[in-house]
């Protein structure tokens, strides 16, 4: 198996990564947005104003 990022050797430790830069590297593109999972039309939630209409119980 050979990391992502470069393409080296994985490291046990650091699987699927050779290093802690590698994976930092990694961490940093999910952070700024780099990389992103696509959603689809099914998993986007109901617009704010019809969970408005949804009657809530009252706390205690």
């Amino acid at each position: 198996m050979t990391c992502p990022i470069c393409g080296s050797k994985t490291a046990p430790s650091y699987r699927p990564f050779c290093s802690k830069r590698c994976a930092d590297l990694d961490l940093a593109k999910w952070l700024n947005g780099s990389y992103a999972i696509p959603a689809s039309s099914e998993d986007e939630e109901e617009p704010l104003d019809q969970e408005a209409e949804t009657p809530v119980a009252p706390r205690h």
